[in-house]
């Protein structure tokens, strides 16, 4: 993973990096063959090439190629090995306070699955998704400064995952690297209405009274409630930032009832979904009414006035 990092940033410091982002179009929807999550992610191509398939646009993503799929953005993807017949890249995904990081090849003919995954303690995540966000930003803007600011932010982001897995604890083994994995497939498996705690002990090969309880026991929450805890986080970020109908929420948030939803979510948040949205639009109203700079003897409710030129 070092070498990968260490090589993308010598590419991006010569913009020879190519990065390749999607529009933001089609957030939080369900499409046939494609999965999105609450945070973004990030592909770095080795070997072999990517074609991603978005809701109104694909590409594909060459060896040498970074590639960011923002939060929420429903997308598939079909791989294929090289010449000589080598797939592999890399995956960044965000948690609470964690960041995966798994290699990735081929399992099957144009199926890709995890060749090994490594957690890392992440307490500056907010960092590393801010600066995510900014990428995905920057990429579309059309500006003088766009190249610059692109090269600076790719630097800045990838310089951070070398550092993290230079100087992080990436080998979490045994019960605690089974929480992370456990974390890790409900991130990947959110809005699948199917997922439960039996379905992730099969996928981590063990039964689910023993997940249950390490779960717990490591956590001090239960598996099941932090199933629903991460869907209720995603489906707050999405009645924050995103005009769709409830009901479309909880559907993507993996939710089968639009009513259970409701009534799930105000025991999360004390609120029920429409009086959550309605609390946030008047908060941001009265913050608009606030006054913009305080000094010792007023208030400026404005953004700022130009000082008068002085007659000549």
């Amino acid at each position: 993973m070092r070498d990968t990092f260490a090589q993308a940033i010598a590419a991006a410091e010569r913009q020879r990096l190519k990065l390749r982002i999607p529009r933001e179009e089609g957030l939080l929807q369900k499409e046939k063959g494609m999965h999105f999550h609450f945070r973004p992610e990030i592909f770095v191509q080795i070997h072999g090439r990517t074609d991603f398939r978005f809701p109104r646009e694909t590409f594909t993503l060459e060896a040498g190629e970074m590639c960011i799929v923002p939060a929420c953005l429903p997308h598939g993807e079909t791989i294929f090995p090289d010449a000589q017949g080598r797939f592999r890249n890399l995956v960044a995904g965000f948690y609470s306070h964690t960041l995966s990081l798994h290699f990735a090849h081929e399992v099957a003919p144009q199926r890709p699955d995890i060749e090994t995954i490594e957690f890392f303690d992440a307490p500056n995540l907010d960092t590393f998704i801010a600066l995510t966000n900014q990428l995905v930003a920057a990429y579309h803007m059309h500006s003088p400064a766009r190249d610059s600011l692109l090269k600076g932010l790719l630097i800045a982001e990838l310089a951070l995952f070398q550092n993290l897995v230079e100087t992080g604890n990436g080998n979490l083994e045994g019960d605690l690297g089974k929480v992370l994995k456990a974390k890790w497939v409900v991130r990947d498996q959110f809005s699948n209405p199917e997922l439960n705690v039996k379905a992730i002990a099969e996928r981590l090969m063990c039964s689910p009274d023993y997940l249950s309880h390490l779960f717990h026991q490591e956590t001090g929450e239960k598996l099941i409630h932090y199933i629903q805890r991460i869907r209720i986080e995603g489906a707050a970020l999405a009645l924050e930032t995103s005009p769709l109908y409830i009901s479309e929420i909880a559907y993507a948030s993996g939710f089968s009832d639009p009513a259970y939803f409701a009534r799930v979510f105000k025991k999360h948040r004390g609120e029920t979904p429409a009086d959550f949205r309605e609390r946030i639009e008047r908060e941001r109203r009265e913050a608009e009414t606030r006054p913009k700079t305080i000094y010792h003897d007023r208030e400026d409710f404005t953004a700022g006035q130009p000082v008068a030129a002085e007659a000549s």
